[in-house]
């Protein structure tokens, strides 16, 4: 009885007890439950109320097979794409030019064949001429001077040029000189090619030469030449000339110039020997007056004899090198 009546006793506290271990808030004294906030009211419908079409009738061609489209005649060919130069190239002569003028029918037709001639003229067939003195200096150390000049005269495809060049003692003897007369004719816009013949005046015995050459202008502006030479002994020689003008200034100009002579054989007579007779190098500076028809300039040449011909120079006492100062004037008309 003692035994049932602690077990009746300790019962509620360890069942308490037990309930503290599963719920640590068990016994704690909750506060109470607050009311939910009000949740806002849903928006209204925008479209409630409105009538909604009805559904779009049924496709009067459901089920209905099309025709397939016809087959392309050029299904996989590959077409090249056309270019003017494949196409066929015609051999039929070209059409005579049309003869009826209209201004034929207003004006006299002799008036107007002259008006017309002279249209052709004047747009590549005119006549002109100019005058070209490159050098007439004076060479310091001595009383010599030189000139080297041209004369042109014809179109623009063909021309006479006469060429002359020389050296000689101030109101003295002419050491050297000698005239060209070349037909020229262009080869481009840039080349001519000539051909005549050249007459040595000095040094004596006075030779003549049949000419052939070509001169122009190379690319950046180089202005070049080349002719071959055959004397009336048979003698073959040849000359090479460059030049080039260095724009310092739009009118002042420095111009670096080369000549060069070589013979294929000896001519003790006129002092040149075989290979390379000669060679000439010159640097002026000129400055252009007025409408570039006048211009002085100043500057310094360089000479020297090479092989056989250095030799008949020291023969004849006369020097194989020399160096001078020049000074002269560039006239163009």
């Amino acid at each position: 009885m003692i035994r049932q009546a602690l077990l009746l006793a300790v019962a509620p506290a360890a069942l308490a007890s037990a309930a503290w271990a599963q719920d640590p808030h068990a016994g704690h004294h909750m506060p109470p439950a607050q009311p939910a906030p009000p949740q806002p009211a849903a928006p209204a419908d925008p479209h409630a109320g409105h009538a909604m079409p009805a559904r779009p009738a049924p496709d009067p061609h459901a089920g209905h097979t099309m025709p397939a489209p016809p087959a392309d005649p050029h299904a996989g060919h590959v077409m090249a794409p056309a270019k003017a130069a494949d196409l066929p190239v015609g051999s039929a002569a070209a059409p005579p030019p049309p003869m009826d003028r209209l201004a034929d029918g207003v004006w006299d037709v002799q008036a107007m064949d002259r008006a017309r001639a002279i249209l052709r003229t004047e747009h590549g067939g005119m006549t002109h001429w100019s005058l070209l003195l490159d050098r007439a200096e004076v060479r310091g150390g001595s009383d010599d001077v030189a000139w080297q000049g041209e004369y042109r005269f014809g179109g623009d495809v063909n021309r006479l040029v006469v060429k002359s060049e020389g050296e000689a003692e101030t109101g003295g003897d002419v050491h050297q000189a000698e005239v060209q007369a070349l037909w020229s004719r262009a080869l481009g816009p840039y080349f001519d090619v000539q051909a005549g013949v050249r007459q040595d005046f000095e040094p004596r015995p006075r030779r003549t030469y049949a000419a052939l050459g070509v001169e122009g202008l190379a690319p950046y502006w180089f202005e070049v030449g080349g002719t071959l030479f055959l004397s009336d002994e048979g003698d073959l020689s040849a000359r090479l000339e460059g030049a080039y003008d260095l724009r310092l200034t739009n009118r002042l100009i420095l111009q670096p110039a080369v000549e060069a002579n070589l013979a294929a054989s000896d001519d003790p007579a006129t002092g040149v020997g075989s290979g390379l007779s000669d060679v000439e190098l010159g640097l002026r500076l000129r400055y252009d007056l007025g409408l570039r028809q006048v211009a002085p300039y100043v500057g310094v040449e360089w000479e020297r004899k090479f092989g056989d011909s250095a030799d008949y120079a020291r023969a004849e006492g006369e020097d194989v090198e020399d160096t001078r100062l020049v000074a002269g004037l560039r006239l163009f008309f």
